[in-house]
């Protein structure tokens, strides 16, 4: 419980009606949360505006009311508060309602196309290793010490992301990593929060259907990095094309890192295998179970956020000799007749070549390597012809299939995947919309030594069909059809 007047700190309060010495219970924009004493915040969105709700809250219980514009019927027993940018105050007045528990964590923001999750999540199992208690806000999970929280959204909506934060205080969490969605920079939910330092992983094509154009997603991203404080650390990885970009008109220096000598932080990949890579970070060798160059900037960006926050150099080398890859990134196993099946969350044009082309270098020469990929549906569709193009440049076979399709026929999405493939490669691509069927042909073709690549869900335990979540795990299904044929 706190005082409406407290709440209101900083929030941008530009009329009031009524008073602010009122005890909140709780806070939120969700119309179906509201109860007796709750602060509801109308916020216009993309698909309803709070404000149309507003009367129904008050019935409900609402104490008061934050809005851009008040209704035209008011209660008298409820106090109104006017705010330029609802969205922004939400944060704000989330943050005061839990007492600010960013301001009280080491709170380190992940923020890039591709990379987060690995970032975010070996940041927070290396400094698990090295005996600190911790929190992690993921696309695959959240957690707060060993509690796993399912996670809906990259990055929380402010009220639960909040929420989240009061929690890891109180359950004696001192550092915290987060993955930062350009979706919840534009919509203010990170406004009020403090963050420690920001890591850039990489900026390519994806969301487009959410931005409009290249240039507001890069805005986007380059936004969270311009609210750090100048006691915050920014780390850039300065082999992106957009890295300049990216540390401009900040109030810290940025520091950079990559595989250029004249980086603050550099990395050499010395030795690479499927079962790791030996790298040179900073002039210091270390082993890693991860593959892959993406994965050593991975791991190079964890190395130089871990020195940031005052870590020690033979133990933070020790710990990254010690992890693991993170679920469904460049997740594999093999059969019995070495079959070598690789699940990864590969969604974009840029993380597929990563990923391919990390496969083409381990290969012998000798082996097949088939890809299995779909795109998802309701979502940016301008990369659906470049990355099936992707894939048959660097597969000896193709299956496109279904990812997500939503709302979308999974066939029409098979067919612009396929509008990108040069009628040279097109022999080697198969069609198959059911993911299951086309899991299964993949094994069927696959001879001992070949590789199999399913992209695109990675971690993912569903597959979304019109408007339904149906369980379906690439990794499960993977390990069945390898059981059966070992039987």
């Amino acid at each position: 419980m706190k005082l409406l007047k407290d709440i209101l700190y900083k929030a941008g309060a530009t009329e009031i009606q009524g008073s602010t010495q009122l005890a909140i219970m709780s806070i939120t924009a969700d119309s179906r949360l509201v109860q007796k004493n709750t602060l509801f915040i109308a916020v216009k969105g993309l698909r309803s505006d709070g404000h149309a709700f507003v009367p129904a809250c008050v019935e409900a219980g609402a104490i008061a009311i934050v809005c851009e514009e008040f209704p035209q019927e008011m209660s008298d027993k409820v106090c109104y508060v006017k705010v330029k940018d609802s969205a922004y105050a939400l944060s704000i007045l989330a943050g005061n309602f839990y007492d600010n528990p960013s301001e009280k964590l080491a709170l380190v923001g992940v923020t890039g196309t591709n990379g987060k999750t690995t970032t975010t999540t070996l940041l927070f199992d290396l400094f698990c290793k090295l005996g600190y208690t911790c929190g992690l806000l993921s696309t695959v999970v959240n957690k707060i010490g060993n509690q796993e929280i399912p996670s809906t959204h990259t990055t929380p909506d402010a009220v639960q992301l909040q929420q989240l934060l009061h929690q890891m205080v109180q359950a004696g969490c001192t550092h915290v990593f987060m993955e930062v969605s350009s979706h919840a920079v534009v919509q203010h939910r990170v406004s009020g929060v403090h963050f420690s330092g920001g890591v850039f992983t990489n900026i390519t094509h994806d969301h487009l259907d959410y931005h409009g154009t290249f240039e507001h997603y890069l805005e986007a991203k380059h936004a969270f990095f311009k609210t750090l404080s100048s006691e915050s650390f920014a780390l850039i990885n300065s082999d992106d094309e957009n890295a300049s970009a990216m540390s401009s008109d900040l109030k810290v220096r940025a520091q950079t890192y990559g595989f250029s000598q004249a980086a603050d932080f550099n990395v050499k990949i010395l030795e690479k295998e499927f079962a790791g890579m030996l790298l040179r970070i900073q002039g210091r060798e270390v082993w890693t179970q991860l593959i892959g160059s993406f994965n050593a900037y991975n791991i190079l960006a964890v190395f130089a956020a871990a020195m940031n926050l005052g870590a020690d150099l033979e133990q933070v080398l020790t710990g990254i000799s010690e992890l693991r890859s993170v679920e469904g990134r460049f997740q594999y196993i093999r059969s019995l007749e070495n079959v070598t099946a690789i699940v990864d969350y590969a969604h974009t044009p840029d993380a597929l070549r990563n990923v391919l082309s990390t496969i083409t270098d381990l290969r012998t020469g000798n082996e097949q390597l088939i890809t299995v990929i779909g795109c998802g549906g309701d979502r940016d569709r301008a990369k659906r012809p470049e990355m099936a193009e992707i894939a048959a440049e660097l597969s000896n076979k193709v299956i496109l299939t279904s990812d997500n399709p939503r709302s979308e026929e999974p066939q029409a999405i098979i067919d612009e995947m396929r509008s990108g493939i040069n009628p040279a490669e097109s022999r080697k691509v198969l069609c198959i919309a059911d993911r299951r069927e086309a899991i299964r042909t993949a094994c069927i073709m696959a001879q001992p030594g070949d590789i199999i690549l399913i992209a695109g869900k990675g971690h993912e335990k569903y597959q979304e069909i019109k408007g339904v979540k149906y369980p379906f795990d690439d990794m499960a299904e993977v390990q069945t059809l390898f059981n059966q044929a070992e039987n």
